[in-house]
């Protein structure tokens, strides 16, 4: 396995956190997506939310953050293998960022399930 990893060591944890740190001092994207998750449980807390959207929330906030993560990874290796334009590199770097964004429009459209009708009430107080 080499030196670098050795499972079930706090080795290992520590080299995923820094694979974490090095993608939040990196990538924007990862940024906006941890903020956007952070301020979404916020107002799932504000809201008092059920324990199962709790979980449905917590699972898509996950699924993004995890998608943007696999994301740079794979653009790093992509990155490494072919340092020269490819048109084959450039579809993995797309087919990647495709993920992501089919996981960010699943969870907006948990957010709207969980959220649009608490917004539709407060708005009719409103109104």
């Amino acid at each position: 396995m080499g030196k670098y990893h050795k499972p079930g060591s706090w080795r290992s944890l520590n080299q995923a956190w820094r694979g974490l740190l090095y993608a939040w001092r990196t990538q924007g994207h990862i940024k906006f997506h941890i903020v956007a998750g952070i301020s979404v449980l916020c107002f799932a807390w504000w809201w008092e939310v059920s324990t199962f959207e709790w979980m449905m929330l917590i699972i898509a906030i996950g699924c993004v953050i995890a998608a943007e993560v696999m994301n740079t990874a794979l653009e790093i290796v992509v990155d490494m293998i072919q340092p020269n334009f490819h048109p084959l590199a450039g579809i993995a770097k797309d087919v990647a960022a495709g993920a992501v964004l089919v996981t960010t429009i699943q969870a907006i459209a948990i957010g709207l399930i969980v959220f649009f009708p608490r917004l539709f009430c407060l708005a009719s107080k409103i109104l």
